[in-house]
């Protein structure tokens, strides 16, 4: 199978992404810019050899975190295999803002598209998507929740991820001690979810355990960066509950740059493959580095899911959450995975 040129500027996105921190038919590609930062890729005509070929289009932020980079991945290549089976044609673009991404909905509509995955990471997508599925095309909402009537949904359990990783820290320290939250407001619903699990669960099983919550952002560098001035502040931490590998990754550089030994655990989440890695190196044995992860490969399910509709195969329930997996050195090798782009 072939990956079109998109979804290898996507790899190498994500590849550039570890060292710092979609549709197609092979052969009959082609990739065009939409706006400034946008890319757009075309399959070619499939000719289905039983019933009706459908137009799916799939909406991604651009790569600026690993995990979006699998999920344009994961999307081109389910659509690939889709359209190599005669099933559907499609376009995969990725957009940098709100506004690209409502306006490459439009360029859907107007191609004539009859499913939808979208997959936005800003707010103002609810309209432009509620007009979409008021005129008739079928909308599977990928992770971050759209707020529309008649919309599919296909997400990780983000509340789980936060629940099961309080349950993991209590496991690993005890029912007392301190451990710094690293909250990402910005991510909305992702990161409210998350951090509602893990604060409801930890005052059910350790209601004398001390929290302190500070704001970064789901990046290496702030993490690193706000993890250090962490540091300076707390002289004594016992774990941190970060929602997000990239920012763990850069925790635990901060931890050790400043040579601190409290810290017996840090969380994560997202499932990043350097992370796994991490998790398994020597050096990283005196702490428990830990991902409450779902897999950006279940953007696949999303996909299938818009086609099942289409088929008329409509589900009972209009979401689908997947299960939380947790990842840490006792099972990281089992996950280890050489050709995923995160």
């Amino acid at each position: 199978m072939k990956l079109t040129k998109l979804a290898a500027l996507i790899l190498a996105g994500a590849m550039a992404l570890s060292l710092t921190a979609c549709g197609g038919t092979g052969t009959g590609s082609s990739v065009a810019t939409s706006g400034s930062t946008g890319a757009t890729s075309d399959s070619t005509e499939a000719t289905s050899t039983s019933g009706e070929v459908y137009k799916i289009g799939v909406l991604a932020p651009e790569v600026t975190h690993g995990w979006s980079a699998g999920v344009a991945y994961y999307a081109e290549k389910r659509c690939q295999e889709l359209a190599d089976e005669g099933k559907i044609e499609y376009r995969v673009s990725v957009s940098g803002d709100g506004a690209e991404m409502t306006n490459q909905l439009d360029e859907l509509k107007t191609w004539g598209a009859d499913a939808i995955v979208a997959f936005p990471q800003w707010e103002g997508m609810e309209v432009p998507i509620q007009q979409a599925i008021d005129e008739g095309i079928t909308v599977v909402n990928f992770d971050i929740e759209i707020a529309a009537d008649g919309i599919y949904r296909v997400a990780g359990d983000n509340y789980d991820m936060g629940f099961q990783s309080a349950q993991y820290i209590v496991d690993k320290i005890g029912t007392e001690g301190t451990v710094v939250i690293l909250d990402v407001p910005t991510s909305g619903s992702v990161a409210e979810l998350r951090k509602q699990g893990f604060l409801e669960n930890l005052a059910e099983i350790a209601p004398d355990m001390k929290t302190i919550e500070y704001a970064t952002q789901f990046t290496r560098e702030d993490g690193l960066a706000d993890m250090a001035d962490i540091l300076t502040a707390n002289p004594q931490i016992d774990a941190v509950y970060s929602m997000d590998d990239e920012t763990s990754i850069g925790a635990l550089q901060a931890i050790r740059d400043a040579g601190r030994t409290d810290i017996k655990v840090i969380t994560g989440g997202g499932g990043a493959q350097e992370y796994f890695n991490m998790m398994l190196a020597d050096e990283n044995q005196d702490i428990w580095l830990q991902s409450a992860t779902y897999s950006p490969d279940m953007v696949e399910d999303a996909v299938d899911m818009a086609v099942e509709i289409l088929n008329g195969n409509v589900p009972s329930d209009p979401v689908k959450i997947i299960p939380t997996t947790i990842v840490d050195r006792e099972n990281a090798s089992e996950f280890l995975d050489e050709s995923s782009p995160y």
